[in-house]
């Protein structure tokens, strides 16, 4: 009974999304390079923390091209085909890349490549909102955020033992599941984007607009912000893929990777076992609270790094900050579906994503610079810091919102 219980927020979602939770699965077990890319920059190319920086960087550059991309074209074209489309392509890449040793090429055909790969994102999450009413979007971007952090557990453990000795496999794998993982949604899955004239059941932000996105995202001003803040989020997780494996490598040498992949490993396994049971623990407060409360997790788990070099004691942080990741994710997912016009569903995904990447984006440069100049163990007094802003921004974001909508309602009732 406890167990039909548990899962008994995803009973009743359409059995495409389960179909999508498949192929997150098959796809993630390959997320072999670039969750390396760091590593593989320093270590097998040879290059600087700066330059290497330089490279992470304008790969997430491209990745928000492509959320950008992704979106305009997954509301123009349908989400199934582009979403196809920009896999195919991505992969592809992979397969050049494990064919050209160690050629200083490898890195500009990543960040070509993930402009195509981001540029998935948006119609996933288009796809999930299509499929779903608002009360059961929790459960599904929950299901599919499970099935990613299915493949996660195995594919970096795997990925860190062949690191040394077989970097060219890492990348055909890579690409032989992305592959895979478009059969089901290619067999399975029908396009779902929104029929006009189609009786479909939305909220009040949810009704169609007309006119440009951009106009059409700055009428409403508390989901801007609400991206902005979201950015510092995002700053202070790409530690995870920056400056971690660097205080790694400098505590391990040669095991840095091997610990890495441990550490995501143990990330993806607490993404599984605990994931049903915060979306029972959050069901019933709101997603912007959450948020909040993540962010708090963010400055434990990611500050106690300052303190510690041993292994345990790194799994043990990596346990806390995973559990910000989980409820974050989750809830900024929801947050923004219910707030996205039906007639722009992807574009608003695409376009609040790429506003939160730039987290991403400035991160390698500027804690490169830091690292340079400071070391990497000052990076997590300044991650505490912006982790505890982050989480005050958003819940005063959230009394904003309050009372905005308390006004609102005494103006209907006036009326």
């Amino acid at each position: 009974m406890a167990n039909k219980n548990l899962f008994s927020s995803y009973k009743g979602l359409p059995k495409s999304v389960f179909v999508l939770f498949a192929a997150r699965i098959i796809n993630c077990i390959g997320s072999f390079v670039y969750p390396f890319l760091t590593m593989f920059l320093t270590i097998k190319l040879g290059y600087s923390t700066e330059k290497a920086g330089f490279f992470v960087t304008a790969v997430f550059i491209a990745g928000s091209i492509g959320l950008l991309s992704g979106g305009k074209l997954a509301d123009r074209f349908g989400r199934k085909k582009i979403f196809i489309l920009l896999s195919t392509t991505s992969a592809l890449f992979f397969i050049v890349c494990a064919f050209m040793d160690k050629s200083p090429a490898i890195p500009w055909l990543l960040i070509i490549s993930n402009v195509f790969l981001s540029g998935i994102l948006p119609c996933i999450n288009a796809m999930i909102t299509d499929l779903t009413k608002p009360e059961k979007r929790n459960a599904a971007f929950s299901l599919i955020y499970l099935g990613q952090n299915l493949g996660v557990a195995i594919g970096p453990l795997i990925a860190g033992f062949l690191f040394n000795d077989h970097m060219k496999l890492i990348f055909i794998l890579d690409a032989v599941t992305t592959l895979l993982s478009l059969i089901p949604v290619l067999v399975l899955v029908k396009e779902t984007i929104p029929v006009r004239g189609k009786s479909i059941e939305l909220n009040d932000n949810e009704k169609i607009e007309r006119g440009n996105v951009i106009f059409i995202l700055f009428r409403k001003p508390i989901l801007v912000s609400f991206a902005f803040i979201s950015l510092i989020y995002t700053f202070v997780y790409s530690q995870n893929f920056f400056s971690l494996p660097l205080y790694l490598k400098l505590h391990f040498s040669e095991r840095g990777p091997k610990v890495y992949g441990t550490l995501m490993s143990v990330n993806a396994i607490v993404v599984i076992l605990l994931t049903v049971f915060l979306i029972g623990l959050m069901k019933n407060t709101k997603p912007i609270i959450n948020i909040a409360f993540a962010g708090i997790l963010y400055a434990i788990g990611f500050g106690v790094i300052y303190l510690i070099t041993n292994e345990i004691l790194l799994i043990l942080s990596t346990v806390v900050w995973t559990l910000g990741e989980i409820i974050q994710t989750i809830n900024t997912n929801v947050y923004v579906a219910n707030n996205s016009p039906i007639t722009h569903r992807a574009r608003f995904s695409g376009i609040i994503s790429f506003i939160t990447d730039i987290g991403y984006i400035a991160s390698p440069i500027i804690m490169g610079y830091f690292i340079k100049h400071y070391g990497v163990h000052k990076v997590w007094p300044l991650v505490i810091v912006l982790a505890v802003a982050a989480s005050v921004f958003m819940y005063i974001l959230y009394l904003v919102e309050s009372n905005k909508k308390l006004n609102r309602n005494n103006q209907v009732r006036q009326q």
